[in-house]
């Protein structure tokens, strides 16, 4: 069964840098898609980027395309999410997210990402606050 741990999460002050991790127990399958995502206060959950663990295909939302950045190490199990210049707003709960098999196969085709619901398995979330 797949289980994703995220970590990295902290106190920032606006304009530094954070790198989130999502560590993977299961990085086998060839379809595996992993998708980070925020949910700010009071507001829905959002996808900010994806990748295509096998491939390491990755997409990153519009809103973030400038700033946030993600990755994937095999060798590690690990998925990242490189966060630059972060603003006030970025605050939230980051949370990321796993699909496998055929439904992994169809996500993560472009910039715009996958809502929540495409996602079978989460972890359990790591807060980012950013504020001077």
């Amino acid at each position: 069964q797949q289980e994703l741990v995220e970590s990295g999460g902290g106190w920032v002050q606006p304009g530094e840098s954070r790198r989130l991790s999502c560590a993977v127990s299961d990085f086998t399958d060839i379809f595996l898609v992993i998708g980070w995502f925020r949910q700010a206060p009071g507001k829905e959950r959002e996808g900010l980027a994806c990748i295509d663990a096998t491939p390491g295909t990755a997409n990153v939302a519009e809103i973030v395309k400038d700033r946030f950045t993600i990755s994937r190490d095999r060798t590690k199990a690990t998925v990242y999410l490189q966060m630059d210049d972060l603003k006030p707003e970025d605050t939230g709960v980051y949370y990321c997210a796993a699909e496998t098999g055929l439904a992994g196969g169809l996500l993560c085709q472009g910039p715009e990402q996958d809502s929540p619901g495409k996602y079978s398995t989460w972890g359990q979330g790591t807060q980012v606050i950013v504020s001077s």
